[in-house]
């Protein structure tokens, strides 16, 4: 009990509240500007927020503690081995994601080393989210589609009636057809048909549930 007195001791006495407000504050003006701005603009997994946000409050808390204490340089070492583990391993997160999430570590290494001038750390947070806004541009995003995958009764002769046999079946043509399998001891076709999804299922499709398979007779 007395070891962690000390240690808060010890800590409380290298931070300046005036200069831990100061930094807090910027890193969650630029947080609001990266996740509630410019990663909104764009089609995503709706727990992405919640990651970047908790991401990079979590290494801003890191940061500041360490850089404050008399920490060795092991536990620095030991900091950066733990974000090496993290990783966006669901198939909803996208290399886009990805690179919000580097970004939002960024900012948080940014804002979260203390007695670094205000202007520094503006002009770097600046740098960082104008340089999203400048190059992830939401015009370039293709709506959202959602794939269906059919097991067609026949081989086609002709690859280009696959799609319209899918279109006939379906009711509506699809964006794109790819061949997945053809099976001459069965004849069948197996396909994965691609088609524009509304709100509900592009979420459904964000959160990478099941695609449907449907058998085509």
């Amino acid at each position: 009990m007395h070891i962690l007195v000390l240690a808060a001791k010890g800590i409380t006495a290298h931070i300046a509240p005036a200069d831990l407000t100061t930094r807090g504050g910027l890193d969650v003006v630029a947080l609001m500007i990266l996740v509630g701005w410019l990663y909104r603009r764009r089609p995503s997994a709706p727990a992405m927020p919640f990651v970047l946000v908790a991401l990079n409050i979590g290494l801003f808390a890191a940061m500041t503690t360490i850089s404050a204490g008399k920490f060795p340089a092991g536990v620095g070492f030991g900091l950066f081995g733990i974000l090496s583990l993290v990783r966006l391993r669901s198939a909803a997160f996208t290399l886009r994601d990805v690179a919000y999430t580097f970004v939002a570590l960024v900012v948080a290494l940014c804002t979260g080393l203390p007695q670094r001038d205000s202007w520094l750390v503006i002009a770097l947070d600046a740098v960082v989210l104008v340089a999203v806004l400048l190059v992830d541009d939401p015009r370039a995003y293709e709506p959202p589609t959602r794939t269906v995958k059919l097991t067609l009764d026949r081989v086609y002769d002709d690859p280009s009636l696959i799609a319209q046999d899918v279109a006939f079946r379906f009711g509506r043509a699809p964006l794109s057809v790819v061949v997945d399998e053809v099976d001459y001891v069965r004849e069948t076709t197996r396909v994965s048909a691609r088609y524009p999804a509304g709100p509900a299922e592009a979420a459904a499709d964000r959160e990478n549930e099941p695609r449907e398979q449907v058998t085509a007779a």
